[in-house]
């Protein structure tokens, strides 16, 4: 065979000369591709074979382009896959589907032939170093088998010596065929065969990061081995000594002992009963298990996690009621927008308490520092239903449980929180008493009896006032007994005095023996001025409103037969001085304006005009009217609730006939709505009715619409604002006024 080899090369080498001079390095690769053939076997004709379904389209419609659009998308992928979600327990399709499709793998095992491992791998097949690889490639050939050059590298010089005067690009593009093809004789000494085709191996490799290792070492929490005997004299003695205690902490409240000095105390008296019980022969162990004793009720004690375990609770009610949450924050009525005239309320959370479901709601106050807290009193309206009552913190952060729950004898009719300290809460009771608590004490810290000023009749309402010269707190209660008593806080007493009876002029009644007695109007409501403390309002049972002064005690300084039956609430305007609303069991709301001269002023037929004074607005609601409240934003919204369940909210600047909102509040039928409260703060309203329920709802815009401030204009301080709220509501009554009203 090797001798072969020299003819066949030597023919390639005179075909190769045979070609002219002119032709370029890229022809004489093709003829070199073409190898012994004519040359003119690549001319021949081909024939198309056209199936015999093809279309016959013409030059138009060959050159319409259609658009087709490549996407990433695997058409084979399910778009239907179905898992199950553990958070909703249910089956839910998922969104994310891989489109990835692998059409060929394939395990490289690779070495970098400079490795040590390649280098073995080389040396144990025989293959030569790197060095002489690279310059077999680079075109140098390799000897033949027997230590002979090669016959193709004679051939060249040979053909390159007869041929001198062909181009330099002919050369090297014959030195590079040559190059690609190597002798027969290469694979005889078992070295790498280069490839045909002149294809270069080429390999790369990234640097890897080396991986850091950091480890640390927490010290192990203390830890202590107990271990203890215990007995049933040492268990009675435990609770014998809690029994103590208790009975301490007893005497402690009765007596009203200094807090400081009472542990002090109660453990020293505590010390001296131990040591007289004590036996001579267990000394030690009494001492041993005194210590436990204490340990073992500060462990205990939940007051430690009170503050975590609310946290978390709080959290818990915010996931639950997450989309409540979200409607309370963001959520505005896009209806209001389409219509002008009408507006709605959003049902928020629901506070009840169950011990409390049996129990109507008698008030309902927010706190004046934390505007998210409020306080709901609960009592009984019916006279032959009387029994306990309860009092109720509820916050929005926590709509499933009461803050501070507080249980008490009699039902509670009414409360109110101190504006300047919002820990302490007035409180009126249906047997005519009145308290002060503590939220953070369960047990009242004031409350007066039948020999300091009680009620004869069940407290309506109570209303703290400024704190007097001497800094003592003071509240006023009225009472159906027809007074209206001030309480004042001194030291650890609770101090009455009575500012003036409800008396009914000329319906003076006959005793048993013949004498007159003078009959007592039944006190159901008052209010107190917002800027003259002085002055304020009392509604009664008959339908009366007196206008009354801290001062005079003897007489009222006006008297205004405001309604048919018994006032149930009346309201100062919290903007316009000489505003104020009340609401009856009549069915109805009027709003009414002061007279600016007193009824003592007045002669005999001026004061017959006072007692038929008419209102300015009387809106009729078709039922007995339980409450009304003014909204703190707006000197002409204002809001009413019903025994029908309904509430009404009105705006006066829209529309002074008709309410902009009538809405059924109650869940259930024959469920009366007793109170209603607007928050300072946020656009929420709260509504109380007589099952222990109150519902929080969220005000629509239409509801709470504001004048429109200009723009670049800096914002109006309070006081700018109020005098526009003023001058509103004066615009709307110079419309209802009687012409001699504005002429005075």
């Amino acid at each position: 065979m090797p001798p072969k080899a020299a003819p066949k090369s030597k023919q390639a080498q005179k075909g190769k000369t045979s070609r002219p001079a002119g032709k370029s390095g890229k022809d004489g690769d093709d003829m070199t591709d073409m190898g012994d053939t004519d040359g003119d076997d690549w001319m021949n004709t081909k024939t198309l074979v056209k199936p015999d379904d093809q279309l016959d389209l013409n030059d138009q419609e060959l050159k319409e382009e259609f658009t087709r659009i490549l996407t990433a998308n695997n058409p084979h992928a399910p778009q239907n896959i179905v898992r199950y979600s553990f958070k909703e327990r249910q089956y839910k399709q998922t969104s994310h589907v891989d489109q990835l499709a692998i059409h060929f793998a394939l395990d490289g095992n690779m070495l970098h032939k400079e490795s040590d491992e390649a280098k073995r791998q080389m040396a144990k097949l025989g293959i030569p170093d790197s060095g002489e690889v690279a310059g077999s490639e680079g075109g140098e050939t390799t000897p033949a088998a027997g230590g002979a050059p090669a016959e193709g590298e004679e051939g060249k010089d040979e053909t390159s010596a007869t041929q001198g005067e062909e181009a330099e690009p002919a050369k090297e593009g014959e030195q590079r065929e040559e190059a690609g093809t190597p002798g027969p004789g290469t694979a005889a000494k078992g070295e790498k065969l280069t490839n045909q085709f002149n294809y270069s191996e080429r390999a790369s490799q990234t640097y890897n990061n080396p991986y850091r290792e950091r480890g640390t070492a927490t010290e192990p929490p203390p830890r202590a081995t107990f271990a203890s005997n215990v007995t049933q004299w040492e268990i009675a003695d435990a609770y014998h000594e809690d029994f103590e205690k208790q009975l301490e902490a007893i005497r402690a409240k009765q007596v009203h002992k200094a807090p400081p000095t009472f542990p002090h105390q109660q453990h020293h008296f505590q010390e001296k009963s131990k040591e007289k019980k004590t036996i001579p022969g267990r000394k030690e162990e009494e001492k041993t298990r005194k210590k436990l004793t204490i340990t073992e009720t500060q462990g205990d004690d939940i007051s430690r996690i009170s503050k975590a375990t609310k946290i978390v609770e709080r959290m818990v009610n915010q996931n639950t009621y997450d989309d409540i949450a979200q409607d309370f924050k963001y959520y505005e009525d896009p209806s209001d927008e389409y219509r002008d005239n009408e507006g709605t309320m959003l049902p928020l959370w629901r506070f009840s308490y169950e011990k409390a479901k049996k129990l109507a709601v008698t008030s309902l106050c927010w706190n004046p520092m934390y505007k998210d807290l409020f306080a709901a009193s609960y009592g009984s309206y019916d006279f032959m239903k009387q029994g306990s009552g309860m009092i109720l913190f509820f916050s929005l952060k926590n709509p499933s449980f009461a803050e501070y729950i507080y249980e008490t004898d009699s039902g509670v009719m009414c409360l109110d929180v101190h504006p300047e300290h919002p820990y302490m809460v007035a409180i009126g009771f249906y047997d005519g008493s009145v308290g002060v608590y503590n939220v953070q004490k369960k047990e009242p810290v004031h409350r007066c009896t039948a020999k300091n000023g009680k009620h004869t009749d069940p407290v309506w309402q109570v209303r703290w006032q400024k704190d007097d010269l001497e800094n003592n707190h003071n509240f006023y209660s009225v009472s159906s007994d027809g007074r209206i008593v001030h309480w004042t806080i001194i030291k650890n007493e609770l101090l009455f005095e009575d500012v003036i009876t409800l008396t009914l002029p000329g319906a003076a009644g006959e005793g048993p023996d013949g004498t007159k007695v003078n009959t007592v109007g039944c006190g159901t409501a008052f209010d107190f001025h917002r800027k003259n403390d002085y002055l304020f309002l009392v509604g009664t049972e008959e339908g009366k409103i007196h206008q009354c002064s801290k001062a005079y005690s003897s007489q009222f300084l006006d008297t205004v037969d405001a309604h048919n039956m018994a006032v149930y609430k009346v309201r100062w305007n919290p903007f316009h001085p000489r505003i104020y609303i009340t609401c009856s069991a009549d069915w109805t709301v009027k709003i009414w304006e002061v007279s600016s001269k007193t009824t003592a002023d007045k002669s005999e037929t001026s004061s017959v005009e006072a007692q038929t004074k008419k209102p300015l607005f009387t809106f009729d609601l078709n039922n007995s009217v339980g409450d009304v409240a003014w909204a703190p934003y707006s000197s002409t919204v204002f809001a009413a609730v019903t025994a029908d369940g309904k509430m009404f909210v009105y705006d006066l600047n829209i529309n002074k006939y008709e309410p902009l909102c009538e809405q059924m509040v109650a869940q259930k039928k024959k469920t009366k709505l007793t109170h209603v409260e607007f928050n300072p703060k946020d656009p929420i309203i709260i509504v109380g009715d007589d099952r222990g329920n109150v519902t929080s709802l969220k005000i629509s815009p239409n509801l709470r619409k504001m004048p429109k401030e200009k723009k670049g204009a800096p914002p109006m301080d309070p006081k700018q604002k109020e005098d526009n709220e003023i001058a509103k509501l004066d615009k709307i009554l110079s419309m209802v006024r009687e012409p001699n009203e504005d002429k005075k």
